[in-house]
C-alpha cells in the first residue's frame, strides 16, 4: 500500500499564486522530493519555487532509509540522479542541495546503510556531467568507508523481489519495504501471503542470504561489511517464513499430519531460532549506533513475533495430539459397535424371542448417537481443527504483487479493535 497522501499533490498544489504576495522576502524555500525519478519533475517544481518569490530555492533529496531494515539505494540512486540533473542545469538549476536521512515508522533502518547514496551524492557535487563516474566512485567508497560498494547495494534485495528496473517517468515512485512486511506479517494468519503467494521468495532470499554471507567474510579487505550482517540475518530469517503458512496450510488440508508436525519441529522452530537471532544482532546494532531511547518499540515487534511463534508451534502441536486422540475413539467406538452388533446376531441365533428386545437396544443406541450428533451446531464437524488454516485469503492489492509499501500496524495483524 502506498503511504498517504499517495502523490506529492497535497504538498505542491498548484493554483496558488495568492501564496506569493503573503511569503516574506527575506525566506529561502526548501523543495523536497524523494519520489521522481525523471528530471522533468524537479525542473518543473522548480520554476514553480521561484514564482512563488524565491528566487533561489532549495533542493532537498533522501536516502530511503525510512520503513525499512537497508536502504533502498537502487531506488535512492535512481531519485539523486535525476533531482541532481535538474538542480546542476545551467540554466533553471539551484545552488544549494541537501541529502536527507529519516527514520519514520520504528527507525528500524541501520542509517549507515545509507553511505553509498551520501558518496553518490557527494559525486554529483563535484561535476557538471549529468552522470558521475560509477567506478571512481566504487573505488573511493571502498577506501573511505572500508566496505564493497556492490555488496552494499545488493544487500538492497531483500526489498526488491520483483522487476528491479526503476521506471523513468514523471509519476510519483515508492520504494517498496517488502522484508519488513514479510518479517512482521502474523506467520499464522497470513493475512498478505496472497500478495506473494505466486513468487518463489524462498529461492529469492536463500541466494541473498548466501551472497551476504560470502560478503562478511572478506574480513580484512572489507572490514566494514560486517555491517551486511543484519541484511543477511533477516534473509536467512525470511527464507524459512516467507511460505511457511503456505507449506502448513497444504499439509493441514491433505491430511498430511506428519509433514505438518516435520515442519512444525523443523522449519518452525528453525524460524524462531533465526527470529532471535536478528532480534539480538538488531539490539546490539541499536545500542552500538544510537541512544537506548526507541528501542523498546523495535523490541516490541519482536516480542509480537516471537510470542506468535510460540503460539503457532503450541497450537499445531495440540492440534496434532488431539486429532490422533480423537482418531483413536472412533476407533474404539467401531470396535464397541462392531462387539455389539455381533453380540445380538449370537443372541438372535440362540433365542429368536430376544430379536424385539435387541431391535429396543439399537433403536436406544441409534437415540443416543443422534443425540450426540444434535448436541453439535449444523453443519459443525466434531473433528479438532486450526482455523487459521481455513480461512480464505484473498490480495488486498491485485494488481501491486510485492510492490507495496506498508507499516507495521497494517502487516501485524489483520484484526482491527474497536
Amino acid at each position: 500500500m502506498l503511504p498517504t497522501p499517495s502523490s506529492l499533490a497535497g504538498y505542491y498544489d498548484g493554483g496558488t499564486p495568492q501564496l506569493a504576495d503573503t511569503l516574506p522576502p527575506d525566506i529561502d524555500l526548501v523543495y523536497w522530493d524523494y519520489y521522481h525519478t525523471a528530471s522533468q519533475s524537479y525542473a518543473s517544481k522548480i520554476e514553480q519555487h521561484r514564482e512563488l518569490g524565491c528566487a533561489n530555492p532549495w533542493v532537498a533529496t533522501a536516502a530511503w532509509t525510512w520503513n525499512r531494515f537497508w536502504c533502498a539505494l537502487p531506488f535512492t540512486f535512481a531519485t539523486i540522479q535525476a533531482s541532481c540533473q535538474a538542480s546542476k542545469h545551467r540554466e533553471h538549476g539551484v545552488k544549494n542541495m541537501m541529502i536527507t536521512i529519516w527514520g519514520d515508522e520504528g527507525h528500524e533502518c541501520d542509517m549507515f546503510s545509507s553511505l553509498p547514496a551520501m558518496h553518490y551524492f557527494a559525486d554529483h557535487g563535484y561535476t557538471l556531467d549529468d552522470e558521475i563516474d560509477m567506478d571512481r566512485l566504487k573505488y573511493c567508497f571502498e577506501g573511505v568507508c572500508g566496505a564493497n560498494f556492490d555488496d552494499w547495494v545488493y544487500a538492497s534485495k531483500i526489498d526488491q523481489v520483483m522487476d528491479s528496473d526503476t521506471t523513468l517517468s514523471l509519476k510519483t515512485h515508492f520504494a517498496p519495504n517488502t522484508s519488513k512486511y514479510l518479517l512482521w506479517e502474523d506467520p499464522f494468519l497470513a493475512h498478505i501471503s496472497p500478495q506473494y503467494a505466486h513468487l518463489d521468495l524462498e529461492t529469492h532470499y536463500t541466494e541473498v542470504a548466501q551472497k551476504l554471507g560470502k560478503a562478511l567474510e572478506f574480513k580484512e579487505e572489507y572490514p566494514e561489511n560486517s555491517r551486511l550482517r543484519m541484511a543477511y540475518l533477516l534473509a536467512t530469517a525470511l527464507s524459512l517464513k516467507c511460505h511457511l503458512h503456505q507449506r502448513m496450510a497444504i499439509a493441514y488440508h491433505n491430511g498430511l499430519r506428519q509433514e505438518l508436525y516435520e515442519l512444525t519441529e523443523g522449519r518452525l522452530v528453525d524460524l524462531q531460532v533465526a527470529v532471535d537471532q536478528l532480534w539480538k544482532y538488531h539490539r546490539s546494532l541499536w545500542h552500538k549506533t544510537n541512544k537506548p531511547f526507541g528501542w523498546e518499540v523495535v523490541e516490541m515487534r519482536y516480542g509480537g513475533l516471537r510470542t506468535r511463534l510460540i503460539t503457532m508451534r503450541d497450537r499445531i502441536l495440540e492440534y496434532i495430539e488431539a486429532f490422533e486422540s480423537w482418531q483413536q475413539q472412533q476407533q474404539q467406538q467401531q470396535q464397541q459397535q462392531q462387539q455389539q452388533q455381533q453380540q445380538q446376531q449370537l443372541q438372535v441365533a440362540s433365542d429368536p424371542g430376544s430379536a424385539s428386545v435387541g431391535s429396543c437396544q439399537n433403536g436406544l443406541s441409534g437415540y443416543m448417537m443422534m443425540h450426540r450428533r444434535c448436541s453439535l451446531a449444523d453443519g459443525e464437524d466434531p473433528r479438532p481443527s486450526i482455523p487459521e488454516f481455513e480461512s480464505t485469503r484473498e490480495a488486498m492489492y491485485e494488481y501491486a504483487g510485492c510492490n507495496l509499501l506498508m507499516d507495521y500496524a497494517r502487516v501485524s495483524t489483520p484484526t482491527r479493535p474497536g
